[in-house]
């Protein structure tokens, strides 16, 4: 059997015949080790409990928040997993060495990073409303941060250990465009671009796949001064499922993406919206 060369430059024999990891009933994450960006408060809390709730020991990346990060950690210990917190800027590319030094001196590998960290900016009630500001803000951790990270870890996923998977928060405005704001749009087009080319790269060892939310119902949004009762109204009409999406909803998706359950998809996007986007096959 002759040996290939893998996208990413590794070599092996032949065809991979990859095989679903045995895992208990309700606990595909089980013995894992996973760190989710921005997982003080919001999306980034619930995706990190559903890791926990599937057995991954979770470490919490936060950037300010360091009691509620705590906070997190507590409710993921309470899961019977091992958990803690670090603080670091993932814009910064050397805060991102220094966060998976510590991961890896904590646990000596990494199987999951979730990609979660990110600028909606919610500042923006309109287009018009551009500013220098936002826009460093939006792109530099969208953008940056997905990228510094998704190369740090996969880096040493391949590396070091030949495993892991990589999930990444996109948006469906990669499919609706966002009038109200086109450095969110593309920003969340960069981190498409970021799964595709981490894919490839980082193949046939590490998976990296994104999923894309539309509208969920957190405290964000429901803050904002754009999201009236009337938006709200229109939104939920034409969407099919009838419903703003849940954080819940989607921390689900992220499991699966994580889990061996989907050990044949990388470079994927899984858009998350109740059907309003619906995009063509």
């Amino acid at each position: 059997m002759s040996w290939g060369t893998a996208p990413g430059g590794v070599k092996v024999e032949g065809e991979v015949d990859w095989a679903r990891k045995s895992t208990p009933p309700g606990k595909r994450l089980q013995g894992q080790y996973a760190i989710v960006t921005g997982s003080s408060r919001g999306f980034g809390r619930t995706i990190a409990l559903a890791l926990a709730e599937e057995g991954a020991s979770v470490a919490i990346n936060y950037a300010k928040s360091a009691k509620e990060a705590e906070k997190v950690v507590s409710e993921a210990k309470g899961l019977g997993v091992d958990s803690f917190s670090i603080q670091a800027d993932i814009r910064e590319l050397d805060a991102v060495k220094s966060l998976a030094d510590k991961v890896w001196e904590k646990w000596g590998r990494c199987d999951v990073l979730v990609n979660n960290a990110g600028e909606t900016a919610a500042t923006m009630m309109s287009w018009r409303d551009l500013s220098q500001e936002v826009v460093d803000e939006t792109l530099g951790l969208d953008v940056k941060g997905t990228l510094y990270s998704t190369h740090e870890f996969g880096r040493r996923m391949l590396d070091q250990q030949k495993s892991g998977t990589i999930v990444n928060v996109a948006s469906n405005v990669i499919v609706t465009g966002s009038p109200r704001s086109p450095v969110y749009a593309a920003a969340k087009y960069g981190v498409i671009g970021i799964t595709k080319s981490y894919a490839l790269a980082l193949a046939p060892f590490v998976r990296v796949n994104a999923v894309a939310p539309g509208y969920m119902d957190t405290a964000s949004l429901n803050a904002r001064k754009d999201w009236t009762d009337q938006r709200r109204k229109w939104i939920v009409d034409h969407t099919p499922l009838r419903t703003i999406g849940k954080p819940d909803n989607i921390a689900h998706i992220v499991v699966f993406l994580a889990s061996q359950d989907s050990f044949h998809m990388t470079g994927n996007t899984i858009i998350c919206d109740g059907g309003f986007s619906m995009p063509a096959a």
